[in-house]
């Protein structure tokens, strides 16, 4: 039993597709109509399993179909996905996968996520080459001088900072890039590598449960809610607050153990495989020359720019790709890196995180078996029906849980939100609360279970920094069961005062 290993993240995830394959041949097929909206032809397609109708892209339209949407949010591309059509739920013919689908589901789930995959390994190859030039070390070894005796500001700073990405853009799927670079910043501190995990993971994931003004999950799902994105605004803001003081308070609290006595941390056992991984066990003083500190400026330029990109220029995965390499060429220049050395170091640097981007196709995968098998809509049917007719201080609560389950099998924020909310926003003129209630439940369900959600991002974050998830989940389910009773509390007193 001693020799028994808690196992890899890919196998965990394939234990889960496996699970998932199984459920399309218990779970019933179901399927809600859609509606899109074609921007060339200038009108909505209805789509079903049986036929697709043309309809004229008209507010009229829109209500005929019982979706409080304007029809603004369609035409300047707020919503650039087909959304549910409410009251259009029909069991199908079950369809389930088999032992061929479960095998090609990886494989596909490589290709569907291939925008990502290309951006993980990119930014591999620029962190093989700024490592190459020794920038890295020595700016390290310039902070760790700079913060001596004030290192509790990391935590602070950085998740913070990382909150307020999440927030206002949704910086999520771009934090696999700063594992890299800041992980060997807290080891330079003498904290162990569940801080920084933490501190990047947790900031990116209490920016995004508390989003305020955030287009892939407040504004979106605001808009297909029939509401406007303002409504409750306040309230979105006064729990970021809180929540983001109750994370860094426990990131802090563990961190401070750790600082004092390393044997408490949780991956003790590997501090010496995560210092060599990062470079940390080498004590050689690198100095800081001109030439370093201009190739470490434009690599940190890189992620100011990928920022500003998403943010403000409708940027996604291509330009952003297209920045780190850039980036990366830069850099070699500036270190005069020759070509050959370039490429060769380029390429090792992209393979450190190809387990990483396996990860990440392969939780895509298990999300084309749902869809394939027909159960994602019928998950959402049921769970919609079994709000019918409670208390308006139980709905909050169990509509906050009924989202936390869903997004296991809908991990993505827009998704979730044009996919749900047309059907679960109805729900809450029945028990006599704002729809604003059930964004927020959308929100914090959602956040709160991509604390530990396998087919979102954590697997891939701790791949990076080669932690297992049963350790992570060692260091998080504390804070999880806390912040999960704040957040229903908070929920039921909305509901009373809204």
């Amino acid at each position: 039993m001693k020799n028994l290993k808690f196992p890899t993240a890919q196998t965990i995830l394939l234990i889960i597709a496996g699970l998932v394959t199984l459920f399309t041949w218990i779970v019933p097929a179901g399927k809600y109509d859609t509606l899109d909206y074609d921007k060339d032809a200038d009108t909505f397609t209805r789509v079903s399993l049986v036929e697709e109708t043309t309809l004229p892209a008209t507010q009229e339209t829109l209500e005929t179909l019982n979706i409080k949407i304007p029809l603004e949010k369609f035409t300047n591309g707020d919503i650039y996905k087909a959304i549910n059509i409410p009251n259009t739920y029909n069991q199908l013919e079950s369809k389930p996968q088999g032992v061929f689908e479960f095998i090609k589901s990886p494989i596909r789930g490589i290709i569907e996520a291939a925008d990502i995959i290309f951006l993980v390994l990119i930014i591999g190859g620029l962190i093989g080459i700024i490592n190459s030039t020794g920038a890295f070390d020595a700016g390290i070894g310039w902070l760790a001088k700079a913060l001596k005796g004030k290192e509790f500001i990391l935590i602070i700073l950085v998740t913070t900072l990382i909150a307020f990405g999440g927030t206002t853009f949704g910086l999520a799927e771009e934090t696999i890039a700063f594992f890299p670079i800041l992980i060997p910043v807290f080891l330079a501190a003498k904290y162990d590598a569940l801080v920084g995990i933490a501190c990047i993971f947790l900031g990116s994931s209490i920016g995004t449960m508390c989003s305020t003004i955030n287009p892939f999950s407040t504004i979106i799902a605001s808009d297909a809610a029939g509401i406007n994105w303002t409504t409750g605004l306040v309230g979105r803001v006064i729990m970021l607050g809180l929540s983001l003081t109750i994370c860094i308070a426990y990131i802090m609290r563990y961190a401070k153990r750790v600082k004092a006595d390393p044997t408490k941390s949780i991956i003790y056992d590997q501090k010496q495989q995560i210092e060599d991984l990062f470079g940390n066990s080498n004590k050689t003083e690198v100095k800081f020359t001109t030439r370093l500190r201009l190739a470490l400026f434009v690599f940190a330029a890189c992620f100011i720019i990928m920022i500003v990109g998403v943010s403000m220029l409708d940027w996604w995965f291509i330009e952003m790709t297209s920045t780190f390499l850039v980036g990366a060429i830069l850099i070699g220049i500036i270190s005069q890196i020759k070509e050959s050395d370039f490429v060769d170091t380029f390429v090792r640097g992209a393979s450190d995180l190809l387990g990483v981007a396996l990860i990440i196709g392969i939780a895509r995968g298990v999300t084309v078996i749902m869809s394939d098998g027909l159960i994602s809509d019928t998950m959402l049917y049921y769970a919609s029906d079994m709000t019918t007719g409670m208390h308006k201080g139980v709905f909050a609560s169990v509509m906050t849980m009924i989202y936390g389950g869903l997004s296991f099998f809908i991990p993505s924020s827009s998704g979730m939100a044009v996919l749900t909310m047309p059907i679960m926003a109805p729900l809450a003129d029945t028990v006599g609360v704002g729809r604003d209630i059930v964004v927020n439940a959308y929100q914090y369900g959602l956040g709160l279970f991509y604390f530990i959600n396998p087919t979102g991002l954590i697997l891939a974050s701790l791949a990076v920094v080669k932690v297992g998830f049963n350790k992570w989940l060692k260091f998080i389910m504390p804070l999880m069961i806390i912040m999960t009773v704040f957040t229903l509390i908070v929920m039921t007193v909305l509901v009373y005062i809204s």
